[in-house]
């Protein structure tokens, strides 16, 4: 029965090169991927499922279910496909979109027989405002099993870490006055912005090697004859897990309460993007993917490389068994987030690794359904660690 997943694919390999090279040609921003929307959303009811869109009050977001209306776990595949300004497709989301959903109708196609359900999840705005946030909180990973993506890179690797990370932005507020005739009565917000990036690089010293925190200054005044009455800073803070990463976070904001203390200015604070947890990866669940990988013949696969990048699938993996592996382009070296990334991503080559990556995400959902002590072993570890 798992051979004929093969077969399978070769017979809608084509409209999976179809759909990726539309993707690419035509980019969307996150949270107003229509377009791309729609391309998969259609995909997946002309193979039987049933859609419901603008899930977790995302219009872009969607949840599409094959029931095969006999028992067995329930398998997710995550579908990206929002784009980056002026650079298009520079992270793959087209070919991880094609993949997640190329992935679910695979599987579809054989639960008839082995019973259990498969749902692909529209995941928009990975980039920016990830919708896997709001979908970790408000349950719909509830009645899922296990959650997979299959992410395109220059090499392949196995699914490891990311870092947690929150974004967080300082609005300090002052009182303007002639910078040069009148500046004692001025209040600077400007130096509260700065004494808040002389008190993070001070702090530097004193974290764990993992935390990274890089910021800018998006508002710093009008004119150098003006003292400044607003100032806003923007920093992303981030750590290897979410417990240090919120020691780290509270010092930060102790900072620029001092900076606004010193200088006499009001600080405001808030989170100007969706906070992200690290990644757990499901030693499992990994173990079994790359070895399905490995089947379809992609030559190696690596070790887990270090990241000190962060994605929304962290959230996911804190609420279910999930997995964030690459799958590689064959070319060493690609760069993400570039033009020539995104160009890669529609050659000759590159389509047959994506169908080789629906096939072995497919045959991963199938392992988990058809054998009973490797699920099991899945869950026991997910519980190990999320009570760790």
């Amino acid at each position: 029965m798992k051979d004929l997943l093969k077969t399978y694919v070769q017979s809608i390999q084509s409209k999976l090169w179809e759909m990726s090279d539309y993707l690419y040609h035509h980019p969307e921003l996150g949270d107003h991927e229509y377009n791309s929307m729609k391309l998969l959303v259609e995909f997946l009811e002309e193979h039987d499922f049933t859609v419901e869109t603008g899930i977790v009050g995302r219009p872009t977001a969607f949840k599409a279910v094959y029931d095969s209306k006999k028992p067995g776990p329930t398998i997710a595949y995550l579908s990206e496909y929002d784009a980056l300004p002026g650079i298009g497709h520079g992270c793959g989301h087209n070919m991880i979109g094609t993949m997640g959903a190329g992935a679910g109708v695979l599987l579809s196609k054989v639960l008839d027989e082995i019973g259990g359900r498969v749902v692909v999840l529209g995941t928009p705005a990975e980039e920016t405002n990830g919708a896997k946030v709001p979908m970790a909180e408000q349950g719909i990973f509830e009645d899922i099993d296990a959650a997979m993506i299959l992410h395109p890179s220059d090499e392949s690797y196995e699914s490891g870490e990311s870092l947690a990370m929150d974004a967080i932005q300082f609005d300090f507020r002052g009182k303007s006055s002639h910078a040069a005739a009148s500046p004692e009565k001025g209040i600077n917000a400007l130096d509260a912005a700065i004494q808040l990036f002389n008190g993070i690089n001070a702090l530097r010293q004193h974290v764990t090697s993992d935390v990274r925190i890089h910021g800018i200054i998006k508002e710093g005044g009008l004119a150098a004859n003006i003292v400044p009455d607003k100032a806003v800073a923007q920093f992303y803070v981030r750590a290897k897990d979410r417990n240090n990463l919120n020691e780290v976070v509270e010092k930060v904001k102790n900072i620029a309460k001092g900076a606004a203390l010193m200088t006499g200015a009001q600080i405001y604070i808030d989170n100007y993007e969706l906070s992200y947890d690290n990644m757990v990866t499901n030693q499992t669940l990994s173990n079994l993917f790359t070895n399905n990988l490995l089947s379809t013949g992609i030559a190696e696969i690596k070790k887990s490389k270090e990241s000190y990048g962060s994605i929304d699938m962290g959230n996911v993996s804190h609420v279910v068994p999930a997995i964030h592996p690459y799958i590689g382009l064959d070319s060493p070296g690609l760069t993400a987030h570039t033009q020539e990334f995104a160009d890669t991503t529609i050659t000759e080559n590159s389509h047959n690794i994506l169908a080789k990556g629906a096939l072995a995400l497919a045959q991963t959902g199938y392992d988990l359904i058809t054998n009973k002590e490797v699920f099991e072993k899945m869950k026991e570890e997910f519980y190990e660690k999320v009570n760790a």
